[in-house]
């Protein structure tokens, strides 16, 4: 299973980005979607995650800020984020699980990153 994120960069504190991120290759089935980000000399770290079902999870630092969202018959997702903070900083990572067609094996998939700057 592939992932390719888009939607990085460069943005002003106070400002907006909005991240995508979409799955191809042998997919039966996707349980989850989510974002993860890591700043230097920091471990990755839950930003948010939806389910099939609407089920949604945020970290207490990105409450009320980011919107995570997906589209499932398209096998992407996205991450609205608003009102960007210094600390926002990051490579943020797209995180799918699932299970895949064929085998029926359960697969856990990352993207590459793409790098978030928030600064003025």
């Amino acid at each position: 299973v592939q992932l390719v994120e888009s939607g990085g960069g460069l943005v002003q504190p106070g400002g907006s980005l909005r991240l995508s991120c979409a799955a191809s290759g042998s997919i039966f089935s996707i349980n989850a979607m989510g974002w993860y980000r890591q700043a230097p000399g920091k471990q990755r770290e839950l930003v948010a995650a939806i389910t099939t079902g609407g089920t949604t999870n945020y970290a207490d630092s990105v409450k009320g800020r980011f919107t995570i969202s997906s589209e499932y018959a398209k096998n992407t997702v996205h991450l609205q984020m608003s009102s960007l903070k210094p600390e926002d900083t990051a490579v943020y990572f797209c995180h799918v699980g699932g299970v895949l067609g064929g085998t029926w094996a359960d697969f856990h998939s990352w993207g590459p990153g793409t790098q978030v700057t928030v600064s003025s």
